[in-house]
C-alpha cells in the first residue's frame, strides 16, 4: 500500500506561504540552511580532514562556492521554465503514482508549495542570502543537523560532493577556470541535495515528500539540458 504520509499544512487547501520549518530542541528552523555554513566549515563533516592542508582545503572551499553561485544562477535564469517543468512533473507524478482527491484546488496547493521550495532552494544557493545560526549548538553539531534535518538523509551525498570538488580544485584557478570547473561538478554530481531526495522518495512515496522530490526532478532536468 502507497504510503501517503502527512499531507502539507495548508490553510483551506492553500499553501500557507511561509517556507517549512522543522521544530529542534524547541526552536523553529529552516528545512534549508544556507549552504555557505556548510561549505565554509566542510572539513568538520569528512572523515580524514586532518591530513589535508589549508591550502588544499581552501581551493575545494573556493570551488564549493563557485558551484553554489553557478546552481543559484543557472536556475535565477531559468525560474520561468523551471516552474512549466514542475507542474508537468507535479501532474505526471499524482497520476504514476495514483494519489487521491487531487481537485485543482489541491493540485494548485501542491504546486504552489513546490514554487515556494524553489524560492527556498535558492535562499540556500544564493552567495548573498541570510546566513541562518543555530543558537548555542555547536559547529559540527550545527552541520550534522544541517543535513539531517530533511526526511531524506543528505550527508553520504554531501561528503561525495566534497570530495569531487576536492579533486577538481586546482591552485590559482582564475575566476574564468573556477567557473569552468564549477560547470564540471554541476554537470556530474548534479545538485546537492537532489540525488538524497530523489532516492528517498523513490524508495518509499509519500505525499509530504511529493513537492520536494518534483523540485529535484525539475531542478535536475533544467540544470542538464
Amino acid at each position: 500500500m502507497l504510503d501517503t504520509g502527512s499531507p502539507l499544512k495548508t490553510s483551506g487547501d492553500k499553501w500557507d506561504g511561509g517556507p517549512p520549518t522543522t521544530t529542534f530542541e524547541g526552536k523553529r528552523v529552516w528545512r534549508y540552511r544556507t549552504s555557505h555554513r556548510i561549505i565554509n566549515h566542510w572539513e568538520s563533516v569528512i572523515t580524514g580532514n586532518e591530513q589535508h592542508n589549508e591550502k588544499r582545503m581552501n581551493e575545494t572551499n573556493l570551488l564549493l562556492k563557485a558551484y553554489y553561485e553557478a546552481l543559484y544562477e543557472r536556475l535565477v535564469a531559468d525560474k520561468a521554465l523551471l516552474a512549466k517543468r514542475i507542474e508537468e512533473l507535479l501532474t505526471k507524478e499524482i497520476a504514476k503514482r495514483k494519489f487521491e482527491g487531487f481537485d485543482e484546488e489541491k493540485f494548485a496547493a501542491y504546486k504552489d508549495a513546490s514554487l515556494a521550495f524553489v524560492d527556498e532552494r535558492l535562499e540556500a544557493y544564493n552567495p548573498f542570502g541570510i546566513q541562518y545560526t543555530f543558537g548555542h549548538i555547536g559547529r559540527r553539531e550545527a552541520i550534522e543537523l544541517e543535513l539531517q534535518l530533511n526526511w531524506y538523509d543528505s550527508r553520504q551525498e554531501f561528503e561525495d560532493l566534497v570530495e569531487a570538488a576536492r579533486c577538481k580544485a586546482e591552485s590559482e584557478m582564475d575566476e574564468q577556470r573556477m567557473q569552468l570547473l564549477a560547470n564540471e561538478l554541476i554537470k556530474e554530481a548534479g545538485a546537492f541535495p537532489d540525488k538524497s531526495i530523489i532516492s528517498a522518495y523513490e524508495a518509499k512515496p509519500a505525499l509530504n515528500k511529493l513537492p520536494d522530490y518534483i523540485v529535484a526532478g525539475a531542478i535536475e532536468e533544467i540544470i542538464r539540458e
